[in-house]
């Protein structure tokens, strides 16, 4: 085993005044990833800067003094960011010792490529008193799951200017944040409407500076939603958002019959799914809206997901119409609709995705699962769009990718004259802004398509 191989500590008697370790690290996506899952704190720049302190840690571990080191206290200043891609050089220099404790102080600086400083302190620790010489081990290779789906889609909105969005009654810090987010983010340009002064004392306890935001006064959440609807109406706005208000609030205005957003299409909810470990997205629908979708309700809501799919790059979404089992079963309603849905597909009346159905959901996603029932089919264990027998079903699925699998559940309604953005007080960022970017892209993708309701090409 060489010297590489092995770890050596310094004991106290060893370490002389003046004496130096260094190593040098280039910070990545992975390394703040790992930061996040280990501390539960996604902030990137706090991220970035405990990942300097963690080099210094490395060092005072495994070099100077090393193993069997104890830390005591210490002292840090950041004098600049640190960016991924940055190869950033970390020192330690011993400058005391006291005997009557058994310590050490270490000078500490991390330096960029350039050499500016980006973090300089000090540490003071228990030096070990015995020697130690153990293999040196390799750090586990940690698979973290990746997000990239949604920051693909919200790069793809860059090339246009931000659209200009209603958001209804943002009267709570996370709701007026939630819609500053995605200005920042250059995907909307926000119109808040509701009464004034919630709106400003919301984004006060939010942090949020709306100075560059129009404002549009309302009575309250009822008025709000009106007022947001009929801003889209009249073309002042291409997007429409939940704030703090009630979904059923927002929506009554969105389906009033006078003075709605109403289509030919039955309005419908999808969630875009991104499951860590499954390799394509997974649209999940309807779980927010349609309470029990009739067969010609879901044969809109079909269509509606169909549409999305095109939009976010699938050219023939492969769809799934789930129940609970893989046949048909006059005893069970939603595998009947299934099949008639299938038929509607074949006949043309259905178009841009392939269908099949019913499938029960192991075999839907699963080609091992379907290959175990004996399914020989283009969608089975490929399915790429979920369609649920109801909404208590959809909803219990997407909580269950959510709270259980991890995923990220990017929300919009479809089927109005605009995409409706919902989003949650438990969304992250990375999901709060994915779903403004699948609605900004849906907006942008209309104009392509007919007069009347979207319909995509096949």
């Amino acid at each position: 085993m060489n010297n590489e191989d092995q770890i050596e500590n310094r004991t106290y008697d060893e370490i002389r005044l003046g004496d130096t370790a260094s190593l040098t690290r280039t910070l990545t996506a992975h390394d703040v990833q790992l930061f996040a899952l280990s501390s539960g704190d996604s902030g990137d720049g706090i991220a970035h800067g405990a990942w300097t302190c963690g080099l210094i840690s490395a060092l005072i571990g495994t070099e100077l003094p090393g193993a069997g080191t104890a830390y005591l206290s210490q002292s840090f200043d950041f004098a600049r960011p640190v960016a991924i891609g940055d190869a950033i050089t970390a020192t330690l220099v011993v400058t005391e010792k006291r005997d009557n404790f058994g310590s050490v102080l270490l000078d500490c600086q991390c330096r960029n490529a350039v050499g500016e400083t980006v973090l300089a302190g000090r540490v003071e620790v228990q030096a070990p008193r015995e020697k130690i010489r153990r293999a040196r081990m390799a750090p586990p290779d940690i698979v973290i799951p990746s997000h990239d789906r949604y920051r693909h889609l919200i790069e793809q909105t860059h090339s246009q200017s931000p659209l200009a969005t209603a958001v209804a009654h943002p009267c709570s810090p996370q709701a007026i944040a939630a819609a500053a987010e995605a200005a920042e983010a250059g995907l909307i340009a926000p119109i808040l409407i509701g009464p004034e002064k919630k709106l400003r004392s919301a984004a006060e306890e939010a942090g949020c500076d709306i100075s560059a935001f129009r404002l549009v006064a309302a009575d309250h959440s009822h008025d709000a939603a009106a007022r947001a609807v009929e801003l889209v109406r009249c073309g002042e706005a291409g997007l429409l958002m939940k704030g703090s208000l009630h979904t059923d609030e927002l929506m009554s205005a969105v389906i009033n019959a006078a003075s709605g957003l109403r289509t030919e299409r039955r309005i419908s909810h999808a969630y875009v799914m991104d499951v860590p470990g499954h390799p394509v997205p997974l649209i999940i629908t309807d779980a927010a809206v349609n309470i029990m979708p009739s067969l010609k309700d879901k044969a809109d809501i079909i269509r509606n997901a169909i549409d999305l799919a095109h939009v976010i790059g699938l050219a023939e979404p492969r769809v799934a119409i789930l129940s609970a089992v893989e046949t048909v079963n006059p005893d069970l309603p939603s595998t009947l609709d299934a099949a008639a849905l299938c038929k509607m597909a074949d006949r043309g009346q259905i178009v841009g995705g392939v269908l099949d159905g019913p499938l029960a959901f192991d075999n839907a996603i699963s080609e091992a699962a379907a290959r175990e029932k004996g399914i020989a089919s283009s969608v089975a264990g490929k399915a790429e769009i979920l369609v649920v027998p109801n909404i208590e079903a959809g909803n219990m699925l997407a909580k269950q990718l959510t709270f259980l699998g991890g995923a990220d559940a990017a929300g919009v309604v479809l089927g109005a004259r605009v995409p409706i953005v919902l989003t949650s007080r438990a969304d992250s960022l990375r999901t709060r802004l994915a779903s403004c970017a699948i609605a900004v892209l849906l907006a942008r993708a209309a104009p392509k398509a007919a007069p009347g309701p979207l319909r995509a090409n096949p």
